[in-house]
């Protein structure tokens, strides 16, 4: 099976695997502590990503070069996108008019996914790994792996 990684990028990083039948396999939040950490964890991640077939990373500037090269030298697809992209996909406009209110959605939709896909419950879901979830949903859609969003999912 093919899968894909999506990447909320930041120190404190956000990561979500979904198979190529558009659900979500596995997701979780790791604090990487500083740049340096995070930039050195892109290929441990990726080896520990079975199938990984393409990646998705929302956030930018050094910390996406690391993970863009890696990808790269692993003949991955890599596609960079930014918080709007996946929000104005998945999200009313309303729901994304200050911060406070993207996250709160972000969370009820993620949870969302999470139940569709049958993945495993959170005992808690910080936004990072909430929106790694909702930018791996964004990609299996624009990669085709999903047809359109799922009925469960749609408001």
């Amino acid at each position: 099976m093919r899968t894909l990684l999506a990447v909320d990028l930041g120190v404190r990083t956000g990561l979500a695997v979904y198979g190529d039948d558009g659900r979500l396999r596995a997701y979780r939040s790791q604090n990487y502590g500083t740049a340096a950490r995070l930039r050195r964890a892109a290929p441990a991640v990726l080896d520990a990503t079975a199938g990984v077939a393409a990646v998705i990373v929302e956030g930018g500037g050094p910390l996406f070069g690391a993970w863009e090269r890696e990808a790269n030298r692993r003949g991955l697809d890599v596609v960079h996108v930014f918080a709007e992209d996946w929000r104005r996909a998945l999200m009313l406009p309303r729901e994304w008019r200050s911060g406070a209110e993207a996250k709160s959605r972000a969370d009820a939709l993620a949870r969302q996914v999470i139940e569709w896909s049958e993945a495993a419950r959170p005992t808690s879901l910080r936004h990072d790994a909430a929106e790694a979830i909702l930018i791996g949903l964004y990609g299996v859609l624009r990669l085709g792996w999903l047809p359109a969003l799922p009925g469960a999912l749609r408001r």
